[in-house]
């Protein structure tokens, strides 16, 4: 009976360093991308999207984008790479033609789906990064 209530102490006094653990302070959130060519990826999301450039040196460029900060880190390979970043946009096919106008790829185009217009679309910056384009479909 001693072990046990001596094991359920130890248990009680764990958990409650645990809950005093202050939460960290996350100042931003980045998302870094790799380009064999940082200028020419930065010049691709300047165009596209329209993206202020927050800080450039010969190794990084960050670039805000609506509430986002994309980081371009020079020394890339310019192989394809899925990146999971995804811009929502409020039209996918004139969004993809504007990849495609800047250097990018959209290998597929836009379909429609359950006779809504394309809310998706699969593209590749100048630099081999995949991403998507999508559309808010709750109107």
């Amino acid at each position: 009976m001693q072990a046990s209530v001596s094991v359920v102490s130890r248990l009680r006094k764990a958990t409650t360093t645990v809950v005093f653990v202050e939460m960290l302070n996350v100042e931003k959130i980045k998302y870094t991308i790799w380009a064999a060519d940082s200028e020419r990826a930065a010049n691709f999301y300047l165009t596209v999207f329209g993206a202020n450039v927050v800080k450039r040196n010969p190794h990084i460029t960050e670039l805000a984008i609506a509430d986002g900060l994309i980081s371009i880190h020079s020394g890339g390979e310019g192989k394809r790479t899925w990146t999971g970043m995804t811009f929502q946009v409020p039209d996918v096919v004139t969004g993809a033609a504007e990849v495609i106008v800047a250097g990018g790829q959209c290998p597929r185009e836009p379909q429609p789906e359950d006779d809504e217009p394309p809310h998706l679309a699969m593209c590749i910056d100048t630099e081999g990064n995949e991403f998507m384009l999508t559309r808010d479909r709750s109107h």
